[in-house]
């Protein structure tokens, strides 16, 4: 027995004009009949993860931001810097939809045993287009949320918490014995935080306000330095010195930080250093950039010898690398774990609509520690 649902439902899309307009906005579009390996999941609830952002308003000029249209179906529109409209030219007047991951409830399934089987389950999804009332999934690729969790504590089951992981796996494949990571008092680094806390794994937190330092104190971080601080240098090092931290996955991406890092790492090796090498030290050092919260350019002094790297990294191409298998068994320990390594918190959770309103996209489109939105669409 199927539940009965409406033919059209509402999906949030951005669409970037070429003639240099941002346009975001709530379309009505035809709800899909599952097929027979496939569910039709009613989303309860949807992040605004910092991924996201990134394709909902691109690099649109905030400053210029407009609302029109109805307060049921508002329409948000900003102008993009002539300077970045080449890197959008891709996506140039084309509707996007926006949403990485969610969760909701199963109320069509299709014939086969598989689907069959998740009728009326809460489901964490994802796959893009998560910011609409209705999405249609593979019945694979759902996660069955335990009986106790709710869609809002499944909501984010994916890309923070596979990130994270992903983070502790991929030092452990490349051989290091611990890691550093910046803009570490996010949801994604205090989960990271409580990872390494029970793996018995050193992790080195660098963030931006001595405020962010309490916080990850208070949870048990034994390691964090603020950028804040008149000695961050030498506070980092000793750091990497007492933990042997090689490698760092940074948020920031612009600016010093991530050669700084590396700076910090040679200069740790080095106090237990036997002989000079003009080389610098035999080490591997490597950052990972994974974000852009500072979008100015990554500006590196190669003062930390030859044995270094950087470069990107990104989670789903982390998760194809590692292959299903691997990257199921990742699946199952955020499923096993979902209210307690992997909560995440919420400050605020507005419907479709809301999120489209001056007030919310001020306060989310900032990325600020603490100041996490969660979309439902199944409001109003």
């Amino acid at each position: 027995m199927t539940s009965p649902t409406p033919t059209t439902a509402l999906q949030l899309r951005s669409l970037v004009r070429s003639s240099g307009e941002l346009e975001v906005s709530l379309q009505e579009v035809p709800v899909p009949e599952p097929g027979a390996d496939e569910v039709l999941v009613r989303i309860e609830a949807t992040p605004i993860n910092p991924s996201d952002l990134g394709l909902l308003f691109g690099p649109a000029d905030m400053s210029t931001l407009q609302v029109a249209g109805s307060v049921e179906r508002p329409v948000v529109s900003a102008r993009i810097p002539e300077k970045f409209m080449k890197a959008m030219a891709g996506r140039a007047d084309e509707s996007m939809p926006v949403g990485n991951e969610g969760a909701g409830t199963v109320v069509k399934a299709g014939a086969s045993p598989a689907a069959q089987a998740l009728l009326g389950r809460t489901v964490a999804v994802i796959g893009g287009a998560m910011y609409a009332q209705y999405r249609c999934m593979a019945a694979s690729q759902c996660l069955v949320l335990p009986a106790d969790a709710s869609a809002a504590d499944g909501a984010s089951c994916f890309v923070n918490p596979l990130t994270a992981l992903g983070m502790v796996e991929t030092m452990k494949r490349e051989g290091h014995k611990a890691l550093v990571h910046t803009a570490a008092a996010s949801n994604l680094g205090q989960m990271l935080n409580r990872i390494c806390l029970k793996d018995g794994i050193s992790l080195v937190n660098i963030v931006r306000k001595p405020e962010q330092a309490a916080l990850l104190r208070e949870q048990g971080a034994k390691y964090v330095c603020s950028i804040a601080s008149p000695n961050f240098i030498d506070e980092l090092t000793d750091a990497l010195a007492a933990t042997g931290a090689t490698i760092a996955f940074d948020a920031i991406g612009g600016g010093k930080l991530a050669g700084q890092i590396l700076t910090c790492m040679e200069a740790a090796i080095n106090r237990n250093a036997k002989e000079y090498s003009r080389y610098g030290s035999a080490v591997h050092k490597q950052v990972y950039l994974y974000g852009m919260l500072d979008t100015s350019p990554t500006e590196v002094v190669r003062n930390f010898g030859m044995a270094w790297g950087m470069g990107g990294w990104l989670l789903f191409q982390f998760l194809q690398k590692i292959g299903p298998a691997a990257a199921q068994t990742l699946r199952e320990r955020v499923a096993a774990e979902l209210k307690t390594t992997f909560a995440s918190h919420y400050t605020r959770t507005v419907s479709l609509a809301e999120a489209l309103t001056p007030a919310a996209i001020a306060v989310y489109a900032k990325r600020a520690t603490g100041e996490k939105f969660l979309i439902d669409p199944s409001r109003g």
